[in-house]
């Protein structure tokens, strides 16, 4: 019998910096998914990667005195090796320096083009170059990004823009009649009821005042923006082809089965990429899951606050499959979970050392001691032993409802209950 296909993605890390454990959590909780659906059966393929273009990359590169591809090539390295060492089953590490992908990303512009949804303006407004992204006045906080919180500056300049009006109507029809297509429902209302009803500004698809990005093949002064450039990497990761020749691959996996990524880049997942796909032709992600945030001392990790924590410093005192025990246990479904050094000592001690440990000690021993090393059914059943047999049988049911619905954290808790019972 054909394994039923299934895709499931991450967001692809951006490469201006290592990634800490807050940025890696996203990976592993996608791993334990596509583990848990290859154990039921599933041809899963597993897609994860890096965004390599963009101002920023531009600007870190001259500040280190390298080429943008070289300052690239070495982030995506330690990204890779962070993946490595958390033991992801990754099917594909897609980059978006990837010669397949640019190649993709530059006709996907240009049938965008020639179809009527993208055309050249100007732009002017104020833009954070961390965020890579335009704001009116209006929607500064403080006079700040309203994203990240960080200082914004004027900018004015020529661009491409896609009409992102045209599909709003449409978009909001599909979210409507598909409950499912963003989760948590939290998330859901939140992306409607900020962005979508009160209406959509078209989106600008390229930029002209720096160079490192993917040419608009048609028009030398622009590189295509983040926004088609990143996003695109979850079909091209699979041989789509804009011309209509797309590969057996993408014939046999696309749509995904879920998008995972985090909260705070929902709107680009819910809003711009599903309209893309519209204008493209092409069918919707089934699920769009915005997990929550892994936080520090109450707060988002930043080098600037002194509060970052790193997946390998943590593996090499812990070892990695208790690192990735702590991440998926301590994150919540809906709201931010906590990472501390102490947060951890206290799990590991209590919960794999204590709970689980235990039990395998208690039963190796008796297992030796009373039948001989070695484990026989002897056809031997109590009353006593129904209670447990219940227990059993119905944490299977329980861990299996759980993972269908990303609750990984649930899922742990019902097997350490049943860890517990015994």
């Amino acid at each position: 019998m054909e394994k039923k296909p299934y895709y499931i993605t991450t967001a692809i890390a951006y490469t201006s910096a290592k990634p800490h454990i807050g940025n890696t959590y996203e990976v592993v909780l996608a791993d334990s998914i596509a583990r848990y659906k290859r154990f039921e059966g599933y041809d899963v393929f597993f897609q994860t990667g890096t965004d390599e273009h963009g101002q920023k990359i531009e600007n870190k590169a001259l500040e280190a005195g390298i080429s943008p591809k070289e300052y690239v090539d070495n982030i995506s390295g330690q990204i890779k090796a962070i993946w490595d060492l958390m033991n992801t089953s990754y099917d594909r590490f897609i980059r978006t320096t990837d010669a397949d992908h640019e190649k993709q990303v530059q006709k996907i512009f240009r049938k965008l083009y020639e179809q009527g949804d993208i055309y050249k303006g100007e732009y002017e407004g104020m833009y954070c170059t961390p965020c890579e992204s335009f704001f009116t006045s209006s929607q500064l906080v403080d006079g700040k990004c309203p994203d990240c919180g960080r200082e914004v500056t004027p900018a004015k300049e020529e661009a491409y823009f896609f009409k992102m009006s045209k599909y709003a109507d449409r978009l909001l029809e599909y979210i409507n009649t598909h409950p499912d297509f963003i989760q948590p429902v939290s998330r859901k209302n939140e992306m409607v009821n900020n962005f979508l009803l009160p209406g959509l500004q078209d989106l600008c698809v390229s930029r002209s005042s720096f160079k490192w990005g993917i040419p608009v093949d048609f028009d030398e002064r622009h590189v295509v923006y983040v926004w088609i450039d990143a996003l695109s990497n979850y079909i091209t990761g699979l041989g789509y082809d804009a011309d209509g020749n797309s590969s057996d691959r993408y014939k046999k996996y696309w749509p995904a089965d879920v998008h995972l990524i985090g909260k705070d880049i929902l709107r680009f997942h819910t809003i711009y990429w599903p309209i893309m796909l519209m204008a493209l032709g092409e069918p919707l992600p089934k699920q769009i899951f915005g997990h929550p945030w892994l936080l520090q001392d109450g707060g988002k990790m930043s080098k600037s606050k002194g509060n970052v924590i790193y997946a390998d410093d943590l593996v090499k005192i812990f070892d990695v499959d208790a690192v990735r025990f702590f991440v998926l246990h301590e994150m919540p479904f809906e709201n931010d979970g906590i990472i501390s050094w102490e947060l951890l000592v206290e799990r590991i001690n209590s919960e794999l050392a204590n709970t689980l440990g235990n039990l395998v000690n208690r039963t190796v021993a008796m297992i030796n001691k009373y039948f001989g090393g070695v484990v026989a059914d002897k056809g031997v059943g109590a009353e006593v032993d129904e209670s447990l047999k219940q227990v059993v049988t119905s944490a299977v049911a329980k861990v299996d409802d759980c993972m269908s619905r990303f609750r990984v954290a649930d899922a742990l808790t019902e097997i350490f209950n049943l860890f517990k019972r015994c």
